[in-house]
């Protein structure tokens, strides 16, 4: 029997889930960063990351729910949703072989604004003048972080760009079928249909993992799930726009995995567009609620 668990209003819980997810959403740059680093290709990075995605999601809702956990009343929007998801995780695991991982975290801290920009034709929503000024004050704060005009800038941050405003899409989608499809499609469509399609490509060039890379090759696949259960979960929980402002967790759990792992730590045009760009996704949140509570 596949369940669609109903949107349900418990707020804590899904706050609690979405800076769970963020914490796995961290492990996973992490990790994907040290596998490219190590010499393997990335997009054998991301076909292992949704590989051990899809047998987690597999074993975990099967068992629970038989064959029927595939079922689904919209395969199109959930290929949309997926391709989303697989062509964000392509464009970022490329952009942080040659980027620091607060770079990239700080460019995808603009998610809340390019949903906020999109809902409009997608969603149907209106944004008055106060958000399209915070909008453009959230896309000055990346250009602090690219850096464009200086020596700093590196072409993988325009993968960076691809990567948010895909992510971004995949936010919509998810929020349009939160209540409407079951946590199991979501995960089980969105894992399987980007294993299918990245194995060709990652058999093509495929490099053995050597030594511990093996246990990053395996595991980062599992934070894959434990990260996209946690957020679905979380929507279901709680109203997007109070969930929005806990990805910025992120910026502190980047920070110190750049530190700690890799020896890097962030420039100060990074932490300033940081500031800026956190400053504005707060305050399109703060009008979101305002709207809301209206």
């Amino acid at each position: 029997m596949n369940i669609t668990a109903p949107r349900e209003d418990r707020t804590s819980a899904g706050v609690f889930l979405m800076a769970l997810a963020v914490v796995f959403f961290t492990c996973i740059d992490t990790t994907a960063k040290w596998l490219i680093l190590a010499g393997l290709p990335a997009l054998q990075v991301v076909f292992a990351r949704y590989l051990g995605h899809f047998i987690f999601a597999l074993v975990f809702f099967t068992t629970r729910e038989g064959l029927s956990a595939f079922r689904t009343q919209s395969p199109w929007q959930q290929a949309l949703r997926a391709g989303f998801l697989m062509g964000s995780t392509i464009c970022n695991f490329v952009a942080l072989q040659y980027l620091p991982i607060t770079v990239t975290t700080t460019i995808m801290f603009a998610g809340p604004i390019v949903i906020t920009l999109l809902a409009i034709p997608l969603l149907g929503e209106q944004v008055g003048i106060r958000r399209i000024s915070a909008v453009c004050v959230g896309f000055l704060g990346v250009l602090v972080v690219m850096q464009p005009w200086g020596t700093a800038f590196h072409p993988a941050m325009f993968l960076n760009i691809a990567a948010l405003t895909l992510a971004s899409l995949y936010f919509i989608m998810t929020r349009r079928m939160a209540g409407k499809e079951s946590n199991a499609s979501q995960q089980l469509w969105a894992s399987g249909l980007a294993t299918l399609a990245l194995l060709p490509l990652a058999a093509s060039n495929w490099v053995w993992p050597q030594g511990s890379d093996w246990f990053g090759f395996c595991i980062i696949g599992a934070f894959g799930a434990f990260a996209h259960i946690s957020a679905t979960t979380a929507h279901r929980l709680a109203d997007a726009s109070i969930l929005a402002p806990v990805i910025y967790i992120q910026i502190f759990l980047a920070a110190l995995a750049g530190v700690l792992v890799f020896d890097t730590w962030p420039t100060v045009w990074t932490l300033a567009g940081g500031l800026i760009i956190v400053a504005s996704g707060l305050y399109i949140w703060h009008r979101e609620r305002v709207k809301t509570s209206v």
